[in-house]
């Protein structure tokens, strides 16, 4: 078997394995970034004592990995299949959610991935999303005015949570009235990249599938007798005139395309304001310099990614960072950390709205390059600078805030601010 040479103390006990980087750690979740320091100076490239997975750290290794040709990626539909052996109940399966995650676009591979990105590229173009910018400006401007007079505003359930839903919305053709249902099934399903999901939380994510599966069946067929200008009824195109789309994948795309946009947009819009709060001299300079906001978005995006890991399987033998990979063993990308490593990024723990040279992973890279990011990259912006111009000294309401049990996708529960009353 070939083998591909890329190149590039705080322990805790769990049961009777002690933790020297502990991923289990409420601390973690809080805040990763000390751990992925102590992990890019001490072992880079570092095998989990529990499981077994290699976790890559450092720029290099990572983005060398993204574009390596002896990789695939996480196989969650087979290890979902696998685990509904362990199902109590034997007449239950989780065969909706095993086989709706095989063709989500990050767990797929060519040829089945170029078949369906090639099929949605067209729509998530940079040109297209430009298009949205009107409609994305009103949907921001009618979500501030609802709070414009209250002194107050939960960034998350107030504006980046609407704002993502109701965009997406818009592109698939999801009607207003069926949006909030849609955004609490995807919320359940959004555990899905995290690589600490119990089974309990594996069913409920399967029931949520089909949930969301029925509801966009009964769409499809409205859409068969009555199309519109929207993704769905392009979809359904597709389908009618060639053999390159089953109605099963038109589910899982459509599953994976609301989830998905919902989760990154969203909390890229609320780690940034925080990052910005965090850093008042940068949000000072932005309110200056509102020309700004597509360097400061993409440093936003740097600083505290949404994604913050993902999964690769080798294929065959790797080397990386002088570590020995065997072929099928899992690699954990750290994007989050490669993000705030000091050899690509100088001083990577500041946030810097003026910073150059800004070629980070968080929207991953190669074939896998995340397909919505044009558009999160437009709704961030939007969002933050309408809010930072619009409502005036703006200061966190509570100093402890509370995120999301997610190691794999970071976001915040809640963060409320209060601001002055023009």
């Amino acid at each position: 078997m070939s083998k591909e040479v890329i190149n590039t103390n705080n322990s805790k006990q769990i049961g009777s394995i002690k933790l020297k980087y502990n991923i289990f750690d409420p601390e973690f979740n809080a805040n990763p970034y000390p751990t992925y320091h102590r992990l890019r100076s001490e072992d880079p490239v570092h095998k989990y004592l529990i499981g077994g997975d290699w976790f890559v750290t450092r720029y290099a290794d990572v983005k060398a990995v993204l574009r390596s040709g002896c990789i695939r990626t996480d196989d969650r539909p087979k290890l979902i299949n696998e685990r509904s052996k362990y199902l109590k109940n034997k007449e239950k399966n989780l065969d909706t959610l095993a086989y709706t995650t095989s063709k989500f676009l990050f767990y797929m591979n060519p040829p089945d991935h170029t078949r369906l990105r090639g099929l949605l590229v067209k729509t998530f173009s940079p040109v297209v999303i430009e298009q949205m910018c009107p409609f994305v400006q009103e949907i921001v401007d009618e979500l501030l005015n609802k709070v414009r007079h209250q002194g107050s505003i939960d960034i998350v359930a107030d504006l980046a949570s609407p704002l993502s839903v109701k965009v997406i919305s818009k592109l698939l053709g999801i009607p207003k009235e069926a949006q909030n249902q849609l955004h609490q099934w995807t919320n359940v399903l959004s555990r899905i990249l995290d690589p600490l999901v119990s089974l309990e939380e594996y069913q409920r994510m399967n029931q949520a599938t089909q949930e969301i599966q029925d509801y966009l069946r009964s769409l499809i067929h409205e859409r068969e007798k009555n199309p519109q200008q929207d993704l769905i009824s392009s979809l359904i195109t597709v389908q009618e005139e060639s053999d390159k789309l089953t109605q099963k994948e038109i589910l899982a795309v459509c599953t994976l395309l609301f989830g998905a946009g919902e989760e990154t947009t969203g909390n890229t819009i609320g780690n940034g304001i925080l990052a910005l709060l965090n850093h008042p001299e940068q949000m000072e300079q932005l309110k200056r310099e509102p020309t700004k906001i597509q360097s400061a978005v993409e440093e936003i995006i740097r600083y505290d990614s949404a994604i913050q890991m993902i999964t690769r399987i080798a294929t065959d033998d790797l080397e990386i960072g002088n570590q020995q990979i065997k072929a099928g063993e899992k690699i954990v990308l750290c994007l989050g950390a490669a993000n705030r490593d000091s050899a690509q990024f100088p001083n990577p723990d500041q946030l810097n709205i003026n910073r150059e040279q800004n070629h980070h992973v968080a929207f991953a890279d190669n074939i896998h390059y995340c397909l919505g990011a044009a558009l999160a990259r437009l709704e961030t912006q939007i969002a933050i600078n309408t809010l930072i111009q619009e409502l005036p000294n703006l200061k966190l309401a509570r100093d402890k805030l509370e995120w999301r049990r997610n190691i794999a996708i970071r976001g915040l529960k809640a963060l409320r601010l209060n601001f002055s009353i023009n």
